[in-house]
């Protein structure tokens, strides 16, 4: 698969629907960064007029993991991947276009070709912001991932 923001979707669309139906898209993708925004509606709010909670996390999972995917497909090796732990921070209402970003591409590629030269599991811990319309953060998640070369 190559890495846009259109092949993305299309992965999210068949893989993660409740992400795309939410109304989560990418909007671009680096060997460092990954983009994704979401606005606040109907459909992905909360009973205190903003945005949920768990959204909020499938925008900010996908930076992160999008990252993860895309440096296994560039390192040429199977390798599995999955979310070992997650921590949140909210730190104001989630109204509007919501914006999260990972800009650590370049800690994940160190740490597949530590799990490619050891043949060791590995983990990185990888965080996203998310920040409105006005810049201001809305949120701030990390994920725990894991990365181990299959057998």
């Amino acid at each position: 698969m190559q890495f846009t923001p259109s092949k993305l979707n299309t992965f999210m669309f068949f893989k993660l629907p409740s992400a795309y139906w939410s109304g989560v898209r990418v909007k671009s993708i680096s060997p460092e960064t990954c983009q994704v925004q979401v606005k606040h509606k109907w459909m992905n709010q909360n009973p205190f007029n903003s945005m949920y909670f768990a959204v909020q996390a499938m925008a900010a999972e996908f930076t992160t993991g999008a990252l993860v995917m895309y440096q296994i497909k560039e390192s040429g090796k199977s390798i599995s991947m999955l979310v070992a732990q997650n921590k949140a921070v909210f730190t104001k209402k989630a109204t509007g276009l919501i914006t999260f970003k990972c800009v650590e591409g370049n800690l994940i590629k160190e740490t597949i070709d530590k799990a490619v030269a050891t043949g060791e599991g590995q983990t990185i811990w990888l965080t996203s912001i998310g920040v409105n319309e006005k810049g201001e953060q809305v949120s701030e998640m990390k994920f725990e991932w894991t990365v181990r070369v299959r057998s």
